[in-house]
């Protein structure tokens, strides 16, 4: 199956064969947060989006080495904790511990390293000095040392635009001192209103990095000059990895990274308005929001309901949906336990691998999953029902049983207890044997009112689940 996986390559604008630099292992580097707020639902995209990446290629065999770094220097994170009267360190480190816990509630795997800027400045410095040394970098007026981009030939493939066509990014700071205003800067000189953990020394002066050099500095130190995947959200493709590639490729040459996946962008519907999601829009959700509301599970399937590559819309209907769909899924495998090999040459687990090679086509995946779903359904067939939760679990799905997704109670929002669900079924039975049937009915309507359904099953016990 190696030798069938396509991923869409950014930088070559088409689907192509993935080919690894080493056979059977993959080095994949990924940009992370920037740790001065609580990680929103376009985080959770990229979050989820890569480690379902990570999980397939190790599906497929491969060894993977799976970085994704933490920024915590940055322009907001010193405004914030300047607001917060607190160090740098405190802040960032609550905000770790924060997207930490976001993400294991995804169910998403730890990287195999996780690399704070502030740990890797020396390497930065080391990298700038061999920019300037190449004449690629200079110091301008103001102490700041800036990339030259004109110096660099190649700047503007991965964007696909011209010197010309392009502008500075809005995560890229336009000076006077420049020599042009493309050029973004790769230190920035310390100012005096700067607190103390925000300064390093360096031959440069006294400052910080910029955002961009960071990402070169530890993807090259942790995978190597040259390395299989570099990924992230579209909004990251330029100017942040265009400028990586300047920087990488400036200083150690080589092709810095084979392929580059971007994935889309959030969209949400308010107000019956669907727009990219933003800060700048007050239209964003939350990680820890949404898990008030909804469980975490339904998030994630969410997510990987659409291909990775194409717009996510959140909304209310289309989260109530998934968590209708992926309860399907759930009351079909009930407390089954996966089989612990799969067959790939079996149907199902060949449709579903074609559909993951071809550019982790989740939809059709998933699609998969319900057609096997409506076969166990029909034949009550518990070995189809095992390979089901063997499949779904390559995605970060169905890890518990039916019974208890069903049931699950969510945050501040979770309705009923499990007892007092129980005490009013068990009333219920009562006033069906005392032949009270409009009290019976009124149970159920009451529960259901309360996003509880029952379901009555012949000769045993009633059944119920959260709506």
């Amino acid at each position: 199956m190696k030798s069938s996986f396509q991923i869409y390559n950014s930088l070559a604008r088409e689907k192509q064969v993935f080919v690894s630099m080493t056979p059977g292992q993959v080095r994949m580097y990924v940009c992370g947060m920037t740790v001065y707020d609580y990680c929103h639902l376009g985080h959770a995209r990229v979050m989820v989006v890569f480690d379902l990446l990570k999980r397939w290629l190790r599906a497929l065999g491969y060894t993977v080495t799976y970085v994704r770094n933490i920024t915590d220097i940055d322009d907001k994170i010193i405004r914030r904790a300047l607001e917060n009267g607190e160090s740098i360190r405190a802040l960032t480190d609550r905000f770790i511990q924060a997207m930490h816990e976001d993400a294991d509630a995804l169910g998403i795997e730890r990287p195999d390293h996780e690399p704070r800027a502030t740990d890797y400045v020396a390497e930065m410095q080391a990298m700038i000095q061999t920019l300037m040394d190449k004449r690629l970098a200079y110091r301008d007026d103001a102490g700041d040392v800036n990339f030259s981009v004109r110096a660099f030939p190649q700047y503007g493939r991965l964007s696909g635009k011209s010197l010309d066509e392009l502008r500075a990014g809005e995560r890229v700071g336009v000076s006077g001192s420049k020599n042009d205003p493309l050029d973004f800067v790769l230190w920035k000189s310390a100012k005096a209103d700067e607190p103390a953990d925000a300064k390093w020394a360096s031959p440069f002066g006294e400052g910080r990095p910029g955002w961009h050099i960071e990402c070169s500095a530890m993807s090259c130190k942790l995978l190597g000059d040259n390395f299989d995947i570099h990924g992230g959200g579209a909004d990251l493709q330029f100017p942040h990895h265009e400028n990586e590639i300047a920087q990488s490729v400036g200083a150690n040459g080589g092709e810095f990274a084979r392929h580059w996946m971007h994935n889309g962008f959030v969209r949400v519907v308010t107000d019956g308005k669907d727009e990219k999601m933003s800060k700048s829009l007050g239209n964003f959700f939350t990680i820890r929001d949404i898990l008030q509301v909804v469980d975490p599970e339904v998030v994630r399937f969410f997510i990987l309901r659409a291909q990775y590559r194409s717009p996510l819309t959140y909304s209310e209907s289309h989260v109530h949906d998934a968590k209708a769909a992926l309860g399907r899924l759930y009351k079909a495998v009930g407390d089954v336990a996966p089989v612990a090999q799969i067959d790939w040459s079996l149907d199902f687990e060949s449709r579903f691998a074609q559909a993951m090679n071809d550019d982790l086509n989740t939809p059709i995946a998933v699609a998969v999953l319900f057609d096997m779903a409506n076969e166990v359904n029909r034949d009550n067939n518990r070995e189809l029902a095992a390979r089901l939760k063997a499949l779904a679990a390559l995605l970060g799905l169905l890890g518990r049983t039916g019974e208890a997704f069903l049931k699950a109670s969510v945050g501040e929002h979770a309705g009923l207890s499990e007892a007092a669900i129980e005490a009013l079924i068990a009333e219920r039975a009562q006033a069906k044997a005392d032949k009270n049937f409009a009290k019976a009915d009124d149970i159920r309507k009451s529960l259901l009112e309360q996003g509880v359904a029952l379901e009555d099953v012949r000769g045993g016990p009633t059944q119920w689940r959260r709506l």
